[in-house]
């Protein structure tokens, strides 16, 4: 089966995306695979299979590689003596920037690409942590309480220490700390907005549980992961969570009783079910004197988090074989002959 993975992109999440694309590689083993590999100034380029390694890219050698077009129906690979159309449905492995904010689902919906992705839609919702919050409350899923902060508000904050400060629009952990006390807090903001201008403020529970669910919908039906526990010390800091998104050996289930595994797919099929049609998620939930609540939406989670999957293989087959179409409108001009013929123009 055919499929072309496209990752990198304008992003602080560049590399991570990387790293992923390297990994699910290796565990799409039988697919006919493509790369395409989208630079920080938005060029495209077609990438040799036996080249896909973390060095081609930060050394440039993809620079050399056929460069390709966004066209009706697919890439285009234009050369001296003509061109060549590469159509294949994509997975989206772009992370942050480009991949999780709709701006690339927006591109392969206006050229009719096929695409393993969020769309549009649940992409806006679920890349800025303040829409996601929305998102859920508004649907019924209970989150921790929050502040949203900008440069102009940073001094009014009402949240009691310790908190955590998160970049509203950015994932990895990038710009995320633990403020204890006053102390704290203007170096943990400086950090924080390097990366973004909105910032999102919620309480830091200490030794709370949490827990990650993967899953996709395919035909109304959702198939999820297994639940997994992350092991952490308070939370996953970058470095921690860059190796996320190398993994590939299978998880083992946590170890929580079956009321709290409905619980949480419960929650994830609640989320899913209005706007991600398509794609494979990951949220993450905290679990709070019996409660469940949603931490984030990973609208394009590290390496398609393929270790929480049995069998990663057969779920991406499941998703291409039932990808949502956008409607084909088809133009008549009825209404401008119609006003034409009235004026007898």
């Amino acid at each position: 089966m055919k499929l072309a993975i496209v990752f990198g992109g304008a992003s602080y999440e560049h590399e991570i995306s990387i790293v992923s694309a390297i990994t699910v590689k290796e565990k799409l083993v039988g697919f006919d695979l493509s790369f395409i590999f989208c630079d920080q100034d938005h060029r495209f380029y077609f990438v040799d299979g036996s080249k896909m390694k973390a060095v081609t890219f930060s050394r440039g050698e993809h620079r050399k590689m056929p460069q390709l077009t966004l066209v009706k129906g697919g890439f285009e690979q234009r050369g001296m003596l003509g061109s060549k159309l590469h159509t294949m449905p994509i997975l989206n492995l772009i992370h942050g920037g480009d991949g999780e904010d709709g701006t690339l689902a927006s591109l392969l919906d206006f050229y009719g690409i096929p695409f393993i992705g969020p769309r549009k839609e649940a992409a806006m919702l679920s890349f800025d942590k303040h829409y996601t919050k929305w998102f859920a409350q508004s649907v019924g899923v209970k989150t921790l309480p929050f502040e949203v902060i900008t440069p102009k508000t940073r001094h009014t904050i009402t949240t009691d220490y310790p908190f955590i400060v998160k970049p509203a629009r950015l994932g990895s952990s990038i710009g995320v700390s633990i403020v204890r006390d006053a102390t704290e807090l203007d170096y943990a903001l400086d950090v924080a907005f390097e990366f973004d201008s909105v910032l999102l403020i919620e309480p830091f529970i200490s030794g709370v549980k949490e827990y990650n669910l993967a899953g996709f919908g395919v035909r109304g039906a959702i198939t999820y992961s297994i639940v997994e526990e992350p092991h952490k010390v308070e939370f996953l800091d970058f470095e921690k969570k860059y190796l996320d998104f190398s993994r590939s050996s299978t998880v083992t289930h946590a170890s929580i009783s079956p009321e709290l595994v409905t619980q949480l797919q419960s929650a994830f099929s609640t989320l899913y079910t209005p706007l991600f049609e398509g794609a494979l998620i990951r949220c993450d939930f905290f679990e709070i004197e019996g409660e469940v609540y949603l931490n984030e939406i990973n609208p394009i989670p590290g390496s398609m988090a393929n270790y929480l999957f049995e069998d990663f293989r057969g779920a991406i087959h499941q998703l291409l074989a039932s990808l949502p179409m956008k409607k084909a409108i088809t133009i008549t001009y009825d209404y401008i002959h119609s006003i034409s013929q009235a004026k007898g123009k």
